[in-house]
């Protein structure tokens, strides 16, 4: 046992008292414990520990015995019993950097800690837990907030260093992405403008033909889908596709230490992994969203001959007399914007997956939802601001 067990640096010196320090990492917090974890030298750990665990909740907190220089007994049973209390506040413990003695020593001791029943919840803490989860909610949302915050710094600063060097812009992963987030959508998106025209033209036929304005079906649907439905129909679809897999692909790179990799080789993940991403989607985005018009406004084409009598002369006729290019440019401009949100939200939430599988679903699934809500949102944006301009 003594082969591999860590000694103290310096000679003839005695080891550093334990001590542990609490730091904000990717995907939850670090634990890291260094110095001598002995009966004698546990001082100052208990204290750190006793503060520090209770400002923990629901979060994943990873425990670093890489420092430690030795463990007897006595740190072995502070470690199981504080571990035992972050799994009591729902928090998910990983632990790393043990050597082999103190594996043993856990193995040996953890049967022997001393179990507390469950007490039964009192009728006041009851009450009070829809106040105190909203609590929580809203100080791990604005955790998050700055970390998306400190994710599109960075993410800023990466591209102007780019721009001064355009060498370093990696075009072969831009290509590549862009066929993946574009060239390879747009069968889904062909079916799904071909539907969202087809729904248009019908939902307003009924309506129209009460009052004999047939012709006017190719206003709704050309304003319509130009301006509003494509982009956002398109973008809602990308979201769900491009954004989920953004979001998987740099997660499984984070399991499996790649990224960390990376780093250690002196290569930054948002140069070579996040920027040829956000670049490609918001050059494939308004292509898509232009592709998207001509379907939607050819399935509303269909409907409108056969359900409305409009040959396909009158159809184009009226469609280049009463629906102004201003539509179709309003709806490309959108392209890039939600391009961005999109592919932001993904590679932000990508590389918040911890190193478990169970996190790369619970993320994927987080990132589809905000990516999807915040497109909405700037749509809305968008529309309130070109209505106030009179556009």
């Amino acid at each position: 046992m003594g082969e591999s067990k860590k000694e103290p640096q310096g000679t003839g010196e005695a080891s550093p008292a334990a001590r542990v320090r609490l730091e904000q990492a990717e995907g939850g917090w670090r634990l890291y414990c260094s110095g001598q974890w002995s009966a004698e030298r546990l001082g100052g750990a208990v204290a750190t520990l006793k503060k520090r665990v209770e400002e923990l909740h629901d979060t994943t907190v990873h425990w670093d015995f890489s420092g430690v220089t030795q463990m007897d007994s006595a740190g072995m049973m502070l470690f199981l019993h504080y571990r035992e209390r972050l799994e009591a506040r729902h928090c998910r413990v990983e632990v790393s950097g043990q050597s082999r003695e103190q594996r043993q020593l856990f193995e040996l001791l953890r049967d022997f800690l001393p179990r507390q029943r469950p007490s039964k919840p009192r009728l006041g803490s009851r009450l009070l837990k829809p106040a105190t989860d909203l609590g929580r909610a809203t100080v791990h949302g604005w955790h998050d907030l700055l970390a998306f915050f400190a994710f599109l710094g960075e993410n800023f600063f990466t591209l102007v260093r780019s721009l001064f060097h355009p060498l370093s812009i990696r075009f072969d992963a831009i290509a590549k992405n862009i066929q993946e987030a574009g060239v390879r959508a747009l069968p889904i998106i062909t079916l799904t403008s071909f539907l969202i025209g087809v729904v248009i033209a019908y939902q307003g036929a009924v309506q129209l033909q009460k009052f004999g304005a047939n012709i006017f079906i190719v206003d709704m649907i050309g304003i319509s889908v130009t301006r509003e439905l494509a982009p956002l129909i398109t973008a809602i679809v990308v979201a769900g596709r491009t954004g989920s897999s953004y979001t998987a692909q740099l997660g499984v790179m984070k399991i499996t230490e790649e990224i960390d990799a990376m780093r250690v080789m002196g290569f930054d993940p948002q140069q070579f992994l996040v920027l040829p991403r956000i670049i490609a989607l918001m050059i494939a985005l308004p292509l898509m969203i232009f592709f998207a018009d001509i379907v939607g406004i050819f399935g509303g084409m269909v409907v409108a001959h056969l359900h409305l009598n409009l040959s396909w002369t009158e159809f184009l006729h009226r469609l280049q007399n009463v629906v102004d290019v201003k539509h179709f440019w309003i709806g490309i401009v959108k392209g890039p914007f939600f391009a961005w949100l999109i592919a932001t939200i993904g590679c932000f939430r990508g590389l918040q997956v911890s190193r478990d599988t169970e996190s790369i679903g619970r993320y994927t699934t987080i990132s589809v939802v905000n990516a999807i809500f915040l497109v909405i949102a700037c749509d809305a944006l968008f529309s309130v601001v070109f209505t106030e301009l009179g556009i």
